[in-house]
């Protein structure tokens, strides 16, 4: 994850390319271990046009897992390979969302009041609701995979990890961030609706290489989200950077066994 150095100065000038390429790095330091240049006289706003590029991302680590999948494929059994991809994008993200799925599952079983809940996403302890909820669902992860035919698990990785990550940023679109008792800053303040566009065509844009009647895996997803983020709403208001990670990683499942549903009908 790549740290940018802070400039209490004014934004230089740039062009558009420059500050959607900044944008863009800035959205691959911070949710993977890719090396990205630094990027000087950084300020928080700029963290508004990286939001857009979260789905890109998720391509990105999709992707990575494919590759990891098909090259164990091609001289290991399947469940084996399924488990590879998902140690990959582990190791890729440095278990970022993951992390925030323990914390958040944590916090909302654990907590009563909005501030208990923040308290205990806080912690850096993992409780039994968090080991039992990442362990439930990596392990559907895992099994929902391995039902699919080999030649389309590179294609739902890629959309799953896409997908999932467009409605965290859609949970930014329609919520406010909770900040904890401290200095935390949120990983966006604004969702102009041209930068949810760009991201949704970027979080839907795998689903093309999809068989049409799959697209009905999306309706879990949208259940799930909706469920979610009313669960957030009730509980503390608004989101964290844990309850995104969270998002992300429920909706994942979700469309996994969203098209397996599909594919078995």
């Amino acid at each position: 994850m790549t740290t940018p150095s802070h400039s209490p100065s004014p934004s230089p000038n740039r062009s558009w390319f420059q500050q959607e390429w900044r944008g863009l790095l800035l959205a691959i330091g911070f949710f993977t271990r890719i090396p990205v240049p630094a990027l000087p006289d950084f300020h928080e706003q700029e963290l508004n046009t990286a939001a857009k590029y979260f789905p890109l991302v998720g391509i990105i680590v999709g992707a990575f897992a494919a590759i990891v999948y098909s090259l164990a494929n091609a001289v290991l059994p399947q469940d084996i390979s399924v488990l590879l991809s998902m140690v990959a994008t582990i190791w890729l993200t440095g278990a970022f969302h993951e992390d925030g799925l323990t914390d958040a599952i944590d916090g909302l079983g654990g907590g009563w009041e909005k501030e208990q809940v923040l308290q205990i996403m806080q912690d850096s302890r993992i409780g039994s609701y968090g080991v039992v909820g990442i362990v439930l669902v990596l392990s559907l992860k895992f099994a929902a995979l391995n039902h699919f035919p080999p030649l389309l698990v590179p294609v739902l990785l890629i959309a799953g990890h896409s997908l999932s990550r467009l409605c965290s940023v859609m949970v930014m679109a329609t919520q406010r961030y909770v900040k904890f008792s401290g200095k935390s800053k949120p990983l966006a303040t604004s969702m102009p609706l041209t930068h949810l566009a760009v991201a949704a065509l970027l979080g839907l844009l795998p689903l093309l290489w999809l068989p049409s009647s799959w697209y009905w895996g999306i309706v879990p997803v949208a259940a799930v989200w909706m469920w979610f983020s009313l669960v957030l709403k009730k509980r503390i208001g608004g989101y964290t950077g844990d309850c995104l990670g969270a998002m992300q990683q429920l909706t994942e499942v979700s469309f996994y066994l969203g098209v397996l549903a599909c594919a078995a009908t």
